[in-house]
């Protein structure tokens, strides 16, 4: 059966990235435009509810990070040559993530996303659902028009691998008894192996078998870098600037780092207080939470992990040759680690 490109749509560019970025997506930007291009035309579909829905999503403010990983990656293993159509699948990557991010707010219950009412709150749990999955099936119609099989077997590894950790996730939800093996775990299925297939991607657009491990194994790692900062973010008010109520994931009942590691190292009655809270996802004692997490240094010993996580993914950028890409991926795990929002 022939694939049917569609023709073009509504513009869902984003708001411009934040100056850091911008900066690190220079060498880029012309691919990134092209991605925009691409998301607009896919999108593109005859019923008003699904171009309404996903546009408002993929309009958000976004940091388009998977999409800029694959184009960075990309021409970081071509070494001057010119890789195969990686825009194409830096867009698929960005559906197969807003898919994911339409689920996740209906388990959730999430209020924002991106800095607007997120999707179901407008729409409904039953259309961000259905959504979702139009554009999970609209990722694999790209693939095929792509016509590389080991597309198809990343991606679909891929999203396997997101589908457990999010049923992961929801088994620890609210659980004070879930420990550092579990948690990483699940935010390797969860959120890191879709920044590792992204880098992947990059080196099998770019014609270079041998690259795919070293920037398989850099996503991965700056997946976890991303994840561990988010996880300290998510407890302070700077994550209001990017749309996200401060203690989101304590509200949801989600054991994150900081709080698995105080849940280890406090005793008694301040433990069960946490534990409790944790079981009843009471956002309201987020301040308490706070200090305390504080006070046994889980936010600086997350931040230690991260920074190891980072070193990590910039020893993995030895195997590429020298470029302004490459320079780019570096400067993109310290941005991961560094970041305040």
């Amino acid at each position: 059966m022939s694939v049917i490109r569609p023709a073009p749509g509504a513009d869902v560019r984003p708001p411009p990235a934040a100056p850091e970025l911008e900066d690190i997506a220079g060498s880029v930007r012309d691919g990134l435009e092209q991605v925009e291009e691409l998301i607009g035309r896919w999108l593109a579909v005859d019923v008003t509810l699904i171009d309404r829905l996903a546009g408002h999503i993929l309009g958000g403010r976004g940091k388009r990070m998977r999409p800029l990983l694959l184009l960075l990656a990309a021409r970081a293993a071509a070494a001057g040559t010119e890789p195969r159509e990686p825009e194409l699948l830096a867009a698929v990557v960005e559906f197969i993530h807003t898919a994911t991010l339409l689920h996740d707010d209906v388990i959730d219950e999430a209020a924002e996303r991106r800095g607007r009412p997120a999707a179901h709150r407008l729409w409904g749990n039953e259309a961000a659902i259905l959504v979702g999955d139009f554009l999970y099936s609209r990722a694999f119609q790209m693939m095929t028009a792509y016509g590389h099989p080991r597309v198809m077997e990343i991606l679909s590894e891929t999203t396997n691998a997101i589908a457990v950790g999010e049923i992961l996730q929801l088994l620890h939800c609210r659980n004070p008894g879930v420990d550092e093996r579990a948690y990483f775990e699940a935010i390797e299925r969860k959120t890191a192996v879709l920044f590792a297939a992204s880098a992947r991607l990059g080196a099998l657009a770019a014609g270079r078998e041998d690259c795919e491990d070293p920037l398989h194994r850099y996503g991965l790692h700056l997946g976890r870098t991303f994840q561990l900062v988010d996880d300290v973010l998510d407890y302070r008010p700077e994550s209001e600037r990017v749309g996200k109520t401060p203690g989101a994931d304590l509200a949801e009942g989600k054991p994150t780092l900081p709080l698995i590691y105080a849940l280890a190292r406090v005793e008694g009655e301040e433990r069960e207080r946490l534990a409790e809270t944790l079981r009843r996802a009471d956002g309201s004692r987020l301040p308490e939470v706070t200090a305390v997490l504080d006070r046994v240094h889980a936010f600086e010993d997350t931040l230690r992990l991260a920074r190891l996580e980072r070193d990590r993914a910039l020893d993995c950028l030895a195997a590429l040759p020298p470029s302004e890409a490459r320079t780019a991926l570096d400067r993109l795990a310290r941005f991961a680690c560094a970041r305040n929002y």
